[in-house]
């Protein structure tokens, strides 16, 4: 287990198996579609645009989490044209909401067919975000895709490049960066205030739909509101089953990346935009029940930074599926579903996801005086995309941002995935001593479908 300590690992497996017992209830149920954290501010309302300011939008995915994007981007001074999706049922609420908007089960057709559309917002399964989003920047339209920016890190390296290349305004869905508690903890970390920080920890109460299973042996008719080969996409051929849409896809690799594909690109935030955590050398997983098909039902996962400028080299660690960190960590402080700990030589930064930081020493919360605010407030998650695609300043999550951040969050899939350590180079995409990981930094597209 290299630095891991065997016992430290072994107490935190028992107590991944307690939870797993007691959550086994929980992962068994069907999640409501769309479920999410109450993860985003509320954009300011939106001013009455003139026509020639308005910005055209479309929506690839219209149902759970792209609904919310729909209206949240209405409200943002977004004006709905076209909405996309392959399930009817999804689509027609929406149309109801947006009578408006030209409606598609293709987005292959929308894009190539309306040419009113300024912009395109991809609120889709993660297997088919980079197909979507790239066809749309080569058209020249700029991009709002969900979180994670993508399926696998050669896809985020080449949205980022296209992005540049065709210099539209992106943005991607971690809609806590636009939050004032994340600004908070950014500014803690940045200022020093508890010395060089060598350890972070990160965790999540993901995932709370199934993982760790096989792939459902029986074939259902598919319904006839939802079109079945647009739902697959680029992704291989299989029968249809509810096992997959509309939520629970996120536990099976060919369609999902798991609990840390789901969370860290929010949870993980504040740690790679204030400790500059691009690149890890190197990254393994300790997990149960992960197999060819699906996600493991637990893991632990260890990245490694090396020195950064002035900054110590550094080991980040996740946790999901009901694994905590270590309470002495943490003080007296109750570690919550979602957060993270900044371990620094002079004291620990702890925060809950989207809330202010504090000191987890007593002594320190008496008596040290927090940092200034320094880091200028949002006008909103989705203003500061709609106020790109006008010509105005970059948003905060566009993708020379989250790219980056993204191809670092799905290298611990690697790692999950291969069963070892793995040693990398992110300049050139690769994996070096375990030559059969790299398999999955990229996939092969289902035929008609292209990056």
């Amino acid at each position: 287990m290299n630095e891991f300590s065997r016992r430290w690992f072994m107490q935190r497996a028992a107590a991944a198996g307690a939870v797993a017992v007691a959550s086994r209830v929980t992962l068994g149920q069907e999640a409501q579609e769309g479920e999410k954290p109450a993860d985003e501010p509320a954009p300011p309302p939106a001013d009455a645009d003139s026509p020639a300011e308005k910005v055209n939008v479309a929506f690839v995915g219209v149902g759970g989490k792209g609904a919310g994007n729909v209206e949240s981007i209405h409200k943002a001074g977004g004006n709905v044209v076209a909405l996309c999706d392959i399930d009817g049922k999804h689509l027609a609420a929406a149309a109801e909401k947006h009578p408006g908007a030209k409606t598609y089960a293709d987005f292959r057709k929308m894009l190539e067919e309306q040419k009113d559309i300024d912009a395109v917002v991809v609120s889709t399964p993660d297997h088919t975000h980079a197909v979507a989003a790239m066809m749309a920047m080569n058209l020249g339209k700029h991009v709002y895709c969900e979180k994670p920016l993508t399926h696998n890190i050669y896809e985020a390296r080449a949205l980022t490049l296209a992005a540049r290349k065709h210099k539209v305004a992106t943005q991607m869905g971690n809609q806590g960066h636009a939050s004032e508690g994340s600004r908070r903890q950014v500014e803690w970390v940045k200022s020093g205030i508890v010395g060089p920080i060598k350890e972070v920890h990160v965790w999540t109460d993901r995932p709370v739909w199934p993982q760790g299973i096989t792939r459902p042996a029986d074939t259902p008719e598919v319904p006839e509101h939802i079109s079945w080969d647009l739902w697959l996409g680029p992704a291989p051929q299989r029968p249809y089953h509810p096992a997959y849409h509309p939520f629970k896809w996120r536990g099976f690799w060919d369609f999902g990346t798991g609990a840390l594909g789901d969370m860290a690109c929010h949870i993980m935030d504040t740690a790679y935009w204030s400790l500059d955590l691009r690149d890890p050398t190197a990254v393994e997983a300790f997990q149960e029940g992960g197999n060819d098909e699906s996600a493991p039902r637990w893991s632990i996962v260890r990245y490694e930074f090396p020195q950064r400028g002035e900054r110590p080299a550094l080991k980040l660690f996740w946790y999901e599926g009901g694994i905590r960190p270590s309470q002495k960590l943490a003080g007296k402080w109750q570690i919550p579903d979602n957060g993270v700990i900044f371990v620094g030589e002079k004291g620990n930064i702890a925060a809950e996801y989207l809330k202010e930081p504090v000191f987890t020493n007593e002594k320190m919360a008496a008596e040290v005086t927090p940092p200034e605010k320094s880091i200028a407030p949002s006008i909103g998650h989705y203003h500061e995309w709609i106020e790109a695609c006008k010509g105005g300043a970059p948003a905060g999550s566009n993708f020379d941002y989250s790219g980056p951040l993204t191809e670092m969050v799905l290298l611990g899939n690697l790692a999950m995935r291969s069963g070892k350590r793995i040693e990398y180079d992110a300049a050139n995409m690769k994996v070096t001593n375990v030559p059969e990981a790299n398999q999955y930094i990229r996939r092969e597209y289902r035929e008609g479908w292209s990056l």
